[in-house]
């Protein structure tokens, strides 16, 4: 009778106990969508300054996103981006495959004939706002896989004609691919909070009041 009662009293006593809500997830920044003209209008004016810049100031290729892979970001976002999927060999050597140089058209079957290019230059970032970063923002920026135009697979061909280059200067050859190369050049620039000067701002303009007015820019501010 007595542990029928002790049961009875500890199963009441475990209902009453409030239930403990588990932590909330962190939250995740939603991604902005804006138009171009809009987009390129969110981009702070400002003078650049390339004093002090050394290309070993951004860290890079570090361990990917994927830590255990065995893969460098290199590796990380030639897989993301192969249209057919290369092998993978011990120590990620990737063999075979199939990619497209967006900014040249030229299909690819080779990993070591592919750059992976920053879409904004390095040593256009730091003219930008970079130079005032910490270490390890350098190297976050550098290694972006949190934003899928970042990032991009093309021939090494056409990542040494656009150098440092920002679009004042340098856009790809092929008119069909240079509105996607703007919305991404000015996303870029948004998600890092990366200053533009007055050639660069007004080429950006001149797409963006023109042929591209249509492009949608969608950018999630780095953490």
């Amino acid at each position: 009778m007595i542990k029928n009662l002790v049961r009875g009293f500890s199963a009441l006593s475990l209902a009453l106990v409030p239930l403990v809500s588990a932590p909330a997830a962190l939250a995740v920044p939603a991604a902005e969508v804006t138009i171009l003209a809009d987009a390129v209008g969110l981009v702070q004016a400002a003078e650049e300054d390339r004093a002090g810049y050394t290309r070993s100031s951004f860290k890079h290729w570090n361990s990917g996103e994927d830590k255990s892979d065995g893969c460098n970001t290199r590796a990380e976002v030639l897989l993301a981006e192969a249209v057919v999927a290369p092998t993978v060999e011990a120590g990620c050597k990737l063999t075979g495959g199939t990619w497209i140089s967006y900014y040249d058209g030229q299909e690819v079957t080779s990993p070591g004939a592919l750059d992976i290019d920053h879409m904004v230059p390095l040593a256009e970032a730091w003219d930008s706002g970079a130079s005032a970063w910490t270490a390890a923002r350098r190297e976050a920026y550098a290694n972006d896989q949190g934003a899928n135009v970042s990032l991009v697979a093309v021939t090494a061909r056409s990542n040494r004609q656009k150098s440092d280059q920002d679009p004042a200067d340098w856009m790809p050859p092929s008119p069909e691919t240079q509105c996607r190369y703007v919305g991404e050049w000015v996303s870029t620039k948004l998600r890092w909070q990366l200053t533009a000067d007055d050639r660069e701002l007004e080429a950006l303009k001149v797409y963006a009041d023109g042929p591209c007015e249509d492009t949608i820019v969608r950018y999630t501010p780095a953490a």
